[in-house]
């Protein structure tokens, strides 16, 4: 029985390694070096995740959208519950869309984008927030006034890229 050449098994494995780390380096690097699409987007969930944005207001809580009930806004694809839902966004947008594009409020207000999970939102003086997590979005909590300033002032800049 042959053995495997170590020397070549190595130089494979620590090929594989390092293509790895850097994948992940990558992944978690801040968007905010270059230009950000305007609404946070996954390419097979539409904007938010296929979360419908007005179900947050209506309902109080996240709802899945159909495709069935879509729209197109902004550069991406907007998903909704029902089509009154649908026909509430088409009719004004900016009171239903989150803040920020949908990207992470508590990011935005550090300077960069995140992605966000639809299960933590909050809605401030009639705008929706999103946050990449519960647990960020309990830190965002502790000074929304302040993380909304912050991020309103940073948002237009990650718009353009710095």
């Amino acid at each position: 029985m042959r053995k495997p050449n170590q020397s070549l098994w190595n130089s494979c494995h620590r090929r594989v390694w390092a293509t790895a780390w850097l994948i992940a380096f990558l992944l978690v690097l801040p968007v905010s070096a270059a230009a950000i699409a305007p609404v946070y987007s996954t390419l097979l969930g539409g904007a938010i995740r296929g979360y419908d944005p007005v179900a947050y207001f209506t309902e109080s809580k996240p709802v899945e959208g159909k495709k069935a009930f879509s729209h197109k806004w902004k550069g991406a694809t907007w998903y909704f519950a029902s089509e009154r839902n649908r026909d509430l966004f088409r009719a004004d947008p900016e009171k239903y869309a989150p803040r920020y594009g949908g990207y992470c409020a508590y990011a935005v207000s550090r300077g960069y984008t995140a992605s966000i999970v639809p299960e933590a939102w909050k809605i401030v003086d009639g705008k929706l927030y999103l946050n990449f997590s519960k647990g960020v979005q309990q830190t965002w909590e502790q000074d929304i006034p302040g993380n909304i300033k912050l991020a309103d002032k940073n948002w237009p800049s990650l718009l353009k890229g710095k």
